[in-house]
């Protein structure tokens, strides 16, 4: 008996899997981006430069909290039927994003100053967590774009889809 949806046996055998290329690039930005803290970030005007975790505990929990993400999409690269779960993927794609912005305000605005009663420029490591907080979350898109670990055999948009 022919029809429009596919058997439970078609399921199994479906081998789409997600393309790892957006898994790499976000890891490597993830992995650059837990090098920015150890980068300079402000300069003070007395000129003894600061790292990002000197000035500001927000920038290694935010690369920590990307070393998380990492593995936990790895883990669910292997797990997943197809390759990836797309609500961590998601996940990972939002931290990357608030990574970027925090770079990007730091870099227009370093914060801190008010602390040290310094008049604070940038440096370096704030552009270096910036370039690869995109990077970071650019590669969490290309994944999130790829067939997901935990749907089930049909498109979106494919008309035979059941329908719940």
């Amino acid at each position: 008996m022919a029809s429009g949806n596919s058997s439970a046996g078609d399921r199994e055998h479906d081998t789409r899997r997600a393309k790892t290329t957006g898994l790499a690039v976000a890891g490597l930005g993830i992995v650059l981006f837990n090098v920015a803290p150890f980068l300079n970030w402000v300069n003070p005007e007395e000129g003894d430069p600061r790292t990002g975790y000197e000035t500001d505990s927000l920038v290694p929990f935010i690369a920590y909290l990307g070393l998380g993400l990492l593995v936990a999409l790895v883990y669910a690269g292997r797990r997943a039927r197809r390759g990836q779960h797309r609500g961590l993927t998601l996940v990972t794609m939002a931290v990357g994003i608030a990574a970027a912005l925090q770079c990007l305000a730091f870099g227009i605005n370093p914060m801190g100053g008010l602390e040290r009663g310094d008049e604070l420029g940038v440096d370096f490591g704030v552009w270096i967590g910036l370039i690869s907080a995109v990077i970071w979350a650019v590669g969490a898109y290309l994944l999130a774009k790829e067939v997901e670990g935990d749907d089930d055999r049909f498109d979106v948009h494919d008309r035979n889809r059941p329908h719940a």
